[in-house]
């Protein structure tokens, strides 16, 4: 309760965002009231007229559209090269794989993380984004131990601010790869 306290002391006003984040989208409400008025768990008709947030994420499948690009690799599975839905795109792991081919660039880190990013910029084209787009990007390495060698690449596709990011050692990547990134962007 401390702080509810602390929000009565600056005086926060009720605020009303109600505003639909887009016209496809419906809205949920939390309501939230801290203005020194009126308590949580208030139920007057005033408590409810202000709302304080509205969070909303639809699962309607009529806002999730598959995007496909012949200029990446095929996903190599029952699964998406990305889906947009509302306005995010989640780009599925991507290999180093030559499109043309099917067949790794190279068996080298470099080369593949080279290719990993090149396909992943068809990708997010094919959708409308670009590497500037990206929020969050997740890298798997077979190998631990390459993580300055892929920093000196990556640093080349994703410029300050770059996104937030995770990079962890695998076990094993789908058909022996050194390295998978996948990632989220906004449209």
């Amino acid at each position: 309760m401390a702080w509810l306290a602390a929000a009565k002391s600056f005086h926060l006003p009720a605020v009303d965002v109600t505003a639909p984040l887009s016209s496809s989208l419906s809205c949920r409400l939390l309501r939230l009231r801290v203005d020194g008025r009126a308590g949580i768990g208030r139920s007057s008709s005033a408590f409810r007229s202000k709302l304080f947030a509205s969070l909303s994420i639809s699962a309607d499948a009529s806002i999730k559209e598959a995007i496909r690009t012949d200029k990446a690799p095929a996903a190599l599975g029952p699964y998406s090269q990305a889906i947009k839905a509302n306005n995010l795109l989640f780009v599925s792991g991507v290999l180093g794989l030559v499109p043309e081919t099917g067949k790794f660039v190279s068996d080298s880190v470099e080369d593949q993380t080279e290719q990993v990013l090149k396909n992943m910029g068809e990708i997010l084209k094919a959708s409308g984004a670009s590497y500037s787009s990206v929020v969050k990007t997740t890298i798997m390495l077979a190998d631990l131990k390459d993580f300055k060698k892929v920093n000196e690449i990556y640093a080349k596709y994703f410029t300050s601010p770059a996104p937030a990011r995770s990079t962890y050692q695998v076990a094993a990547l789908p058909l022996d790869a050194k390295i998978e990134i996948e990632c989220i962007a906004v449209l």
